[in-house]
């Protein structure tokens, strides 16, 4: 199976300079985690609503901050066209939950989350899910 077969194709588009307030709002009102973030057609980073919380308000950040000062700036992404096996084992490993899917081109085309997963292959979202919750991993909450 493919990415792009188990991916969500919609997805919604932030600038970085947008408050993380605003951005908050959009999330609940798309009922999603994670928005990536845009400028000069080209992704930039992502904000899920961990960064909101971890790297915003607990550090004392209002709803006012610019998303770019709590944003994940690495972006870890995948493929459409790739294998969702590998990707799902990349995602174990590094310990995500979420990742954007872009065309060769580079051009955003989806998300793909652990419940769309569950949803395709309960087994392998499962799978990826058990090792995802493991505690440590690089992708860490400490950042600027």
């Amino acid at each position: 199976m493919k990415v792009s077969d188990c991916m969500t194709p919609e997805v919604a588009v932030c600038d970085p300079d947008e408050s993380i307030g605003t951005i908050a709002q959009q999330m609940a009102a798309l009922d999603c985690g994670v928005i990536p973030l845009g400028q000069n057609n080209r992704l930039v980073g992502v904000i899920t609503d961990r960064d909101i919380t971890i790297r915003g308000i607990a550090r004392g950040k209002g709803p006012h901050t610019p998303a770019r000062e709590v944003m994940s700036e690495e972006v870890l992404y995948c493929y459409d066209d790739q294998d969702l096996d590998d990707v799902t084992s990349n995602m174990a490993d590094l310990k995500i939950r979420r990742m954007p899917v872009v065309n060769r081109d580079k051009d955003l085309v989806g998300i793909l989350a652990l419940g769309d997963i569950a949803l395709k292959d309960g087994e392998a979202g499962a799978g990826v899910f058990r090792e995802v919750s493991e505690h440590g991993g690089p992708h860490s909450q400490d950042a600027p």
